[in-house]
């Protein structure tokens, strides 16, 4: 099996593990521990942003002089121990502390998107990313109808052994790509190819301002679209008035569906030298109105928000994480990346955060108008933060117009 094709099903076994819980905390904490507080489920989600936001950072460091593949095999054991411990926590606050510990080592599988991306020529990362885009969406498929399966057919807490399961998996894949492939010299992000390149902490402002410009628009709109994201399931169960996780979850999944059909769609209209249109502000205002609708207390209408969401969800991240690679060089794809992901996972943070305490205060629905808010406001900010450089000779001068040419190619 290729390597490529290797990283990508591991990575999917890692979405997998990570969505099965995420749209049943809320369940998971009332079922478990009799905690019913919404402010408590926003909280740990938050925490769980925090403690990747603040240790993928250290991972990144530490695979410039440890093998990451032999890295991984360490922290994915890790993370399945610590899961299965979390199983046997007999107090929310010692189930806090365990599987925090567990998001800790887990969060270190994120290496593997900078270094696949390495190994993929500049012309094919608008596909590459949107495979992974799709593998991620994916994921919320597969969890998302695991957990309601688990949660619904047996309790709650079973759904941590599914987590555990996904973590041992990766550790094998990495075992079995060390033996047989002889790949560990290649996962390190520091090699002699590279050494010339001037990584990002010794790059001047300047040349760091479109990260961080790119960086600020990835936080307001990750706020925005992860706003509604701890409370869908139990915003679909008090909209219906049916009880059951399972069409939750099928639901919780739309934009992850919507995803696979329109990779699909964009790789048939490549082949006939067509394209769908990436632009930002038209896929940005799909994203509102599809957060609006939503927010109708309709079933039909929830379905039919969260296919534009999804659809336009995709196209946006595609178009982001492309923009990222073309302002980004090889030797920097692993600090620029955890730069971008410090910024993303504060703004799933924030959004965390204020989730628990908008719905304590007014309710389920409000979340999808604040965002549909933040997504306008995001729109205009777009305006001025994707502004390329204007420095015409400098290696960074234009990388939107290359974002252009590339994503014409997915």
């Amino acid at each position: 099996m290729r390597l490529r094709s290797t990283i990508i099903l591991m990575t999917t076994f890692a979405v997998v593990s990570d969505a099965i819980l995420i749209p049943f905390y809320p369940q998971f904490f009332a079922a478990r521990y009799g905690v019913t507080s919404p402010v408590h489920a926003g909280a740990y989600v938050a925490f769980i942003s925090i403690v990747v936001m603040l240790t993928l950072p250290l991972w990144a460091r530490i695979a410039k002089r440890l093998d990451a593949m032999h890295l991984l095999v360490y922290t994915q054991c890790a993370a399945g121990v610590l899961s299965v411990a979390s199983y046997f926590a007999p107090t929310v606050a010692l189930f806090w502390v365990l599987s925090l510990a567990m998001f800790m080592c887990k969060s270190s599988y994120l290496l593997m998107y900078p270094y696949m991306m390495r190994l993929e020529p500049k012309a094919s990362h608008a596909h590459t990313i949107g495979v992974l885009s799709v593998v991620v969406h994916f994921g919320a498929i597969a969890g998302a109808v695991a957990g309601g399966f688990v949660m619904q057919v047996w309790d709650a807490h079973h759904c941590i052994f599914a987590m555990a399961a996904g973590d041992f998996v990766q550790m094998a894949i990495c075992l079995s790509l060390i033996r047989s492939h002889g790949i560990a010299r290649r996962c390190r992000f520091a090699d002699e190819a590279n050494e010339g390149e001037a990584p990002m902490t010794k790059r001047g402002l300047r040349e760091r301002m479109p990260i961080l410009r790119l960086a600020l628009l990835m936080l307001a709109f990750d706020f925005c679209v992860y706003l509604i994201r701890p409370f869908m399931a139990s915003y679909w169960q008090a909209v219906t008035h049916t009880a059951g996780e399972l069409v939750p979850g099928l639901v919780f999944a739309i934009p992850g569906m919507v995803a696979l059909f329109a990779l699909r769609l964009n790789k048939r209209l490549a082949g006939l030298g067509k394209r769908v249109p990436d632009h930002m502000l038209a896929n940005l205002f799909i994203c509102t109105v599809g957060m609006l609708l939503q927010g109708v207390e309709a079933p039909l209408w929830i379905i039919v928000g969260r296919v534009m969401f999804g659809w336009a969800l995709f196209q946006i991240v595609v178009k982001l994480d492309v923009t990222m690679f073309a302002l980004s060089t090889p030797a920097s794809y692993a600090a620029d990346y955890s730069v971008i992901n410090f910024f993303q996972n504060l703004g799933v943070l924030l959004a965390s955060f204020a989730a628990g305490a908008i719905v304590d205060e007014a309710g389920l629905r409000a979340p999808f108008f604040i965002a549909s808010a933040g997504l306008v406001v995001t729109a205009l900010a777009s305006l001025w933060l994707l502004v390329p450089p204007r420095a015409a000779g400098a290696p960074l001068s234009s990388p939107l117009a290359e974002t252009g040419v590339t994503a014409r190619a997915n």
